[in-house]
């Protein structure tokens, strides 16, 4: 039986959990308020001779590859390890892995690791799943709709849930799919709130008995925060604030009202 997205920030307010969040130096501060805003604890642990081991005792491990470097990839390794012989969900950010040849590399390596949730735009998506994108560096230029076959067999391929986001986000697990409306346009111009969402997915696994359940709830929970943020911001500047404001604010029962609809899974 699902979980609403509801019953699961009802949850994590009542014993926020502890996530494992390695990702890069651009998002480390954002993604930790983030999670604060939300309800959850961060920890931004990722040298490999801690890693491994603090993955045992945190609810969840979140992976992103926005900065790389040998030292950050062994730290991942580290912690995915922890993860899975502990039993914990674990999330990827593959961001801009279309980019470099090592990135496709590292990434690669990283989605046959068998994540619980992999969350990107959807030119990062097309990507991974052998499709062409226009993605150029971070910045994804593809439309979360051409994304959506390329998600299905990504879902199929890896096991896990796969949440494209951008103006309407898309989940899909290979055989459910959603769609969620709301946000604000001012949320792509303020830098490393797609890295914080995908700390965002971890915290939601953390407490959820479904992976589905948990990315469309921290998809929701985004996208009613970032709706409420946008009514009083003039611009990126003043949305940013607010939108903290607006996370640590939204009730379990806004996200009841949130927009999501039922998708067609493709053929």
């Amino acid at each position: 039986m699902s979980q609403s997205p509801e019953t699961l920030l009802t949850a994590l307010r009542a014993t926020p959990p502890l996530v494992q969040c390695i990702t890069n130096y651009v998002a480390m501060n954002i993604a930790a308020n983030v999670l604060l805003a939300a309800g959850a604890s961060p920890a931004m642990v990722s040298d490999v001779e801690e890693a491994e081991e603090f993955a045992g005792i945190a609810g969840a491990v979140t992976v992103n590859i926005g900065t790389l470097s040998p030292p950050f990839v062994a730290g991942m390794r580290a912690a995915i390890r922890g993860a899975q012989v502990a039993g914990r969900p674990w999330v990827l950010d593959p961001v801009a892995c279309q980019a470099t040849s090592y990135r496709r590399e590292v990434v690669q390596a990283l989605v046959a690791e068998r994540p619980t949730i992999i969350r990107g735009n959807a030119s990062e998506i097309l990507s991974l799943a052998g499709e062409a994108s226009r993605g150029q560096g971070v910045d994804g230029r593809d439309p979360v709709a051409a994304a959506e076959e390329g998600a299905r067999r990504l879902a199929r391929s890896s096991g896990a849930v796969v949440a494209v986001t951008g103006e309407v986000d898309y989940v899909i697990d290979g055989e459910r799919a959603v769609r969620i409306e709301g946000g604000s346009p001012f949320m792509p111009m303020n830098t490393a709130l797609g890295c914080s969402l995908t700390c965002l997915c971890g915290v939601y696994a953390a407490v959820a008995e479904d992976a589905f359940d948990a990315a469309v709830a921290a998809l929701a929970h985004f996208a009613v925060a970032g709706a409420k943020a946008d009514e009083g911001a003039s611009g990126p500047g003043s949305f940013a604030p607010q939108f903290l404001d607006a996370l640590a604010a939204v009730a379990p029962e806004a996200l009841s009202r949130a927009a999501i609809h039922d998708a067609a899974v493709p053929a």
